[in-house]
């Protein structure tokens, strides 16, 4: 019966050996706890930084949504004028080729020497003007017979 009475003292404070083992072991309990309570802060912490992360990022993430829409509104309306200004360049250009045939008509016809520029090809050289900024030397005479 002495080892089952030794069992049951060895957690009595009566018995002085083992009273410094319970102080450790109560110790070592309270520090495992706010161990516990710390890691549980921190995580607790992490979390709320993350969320406030993904949200923060969650409305980058639409600016730039909307950044990139309006982007693409003004490209799509750019190429749009951009295709206009190409066809009227076109006409245009058409238009000066025919007034240029009719100036070498009448410099056939009439006999007057009439410089006459060259139409660039815009398509090929999209960098030139189709006609140089120059004042068109024509008058209502040079057409009446």
């Amino acid at each position: 019966m002495a080892p089952l009475q030794r069992s049951a003292s060895y957690g009595s404070d009566s018995d002085p050996r083992y009273a410094n083992v319970d102080e450790r072991k109560r110790k070592r309990m309270l520090s495992n706890r706010e161990s516990a309570r710390r890691s549980r802060m921190r995580k607790q912490k992490q979390l709320e930084d993350l969320v406030s992360e993904a949200s923060t990022l969650q409305k980058d993430n639409s600016q730039l949504s909307e950044n990139i829409n309006v982007t693409a509104q003004r490209y799509i309306e750019m190429a749009s004028a951009n295709n206009v200004l190409r066809a009227q360049a076109m006409e245009l250009t058409d238009r000066l080729r025919s007034l240029n045939s009719v100036l070498h008509i009448v410099e056939e016809v009439n006999g007057f020497d009439v410089e006459i520029p060259e139409i660039p090809n815009p398509l090929l050289e999209p960098w030139r003007l189709p006609c140089p900024i120059q004042p068109i030397m024509a008058s209502v005479d040079m057409f009446e017979c």
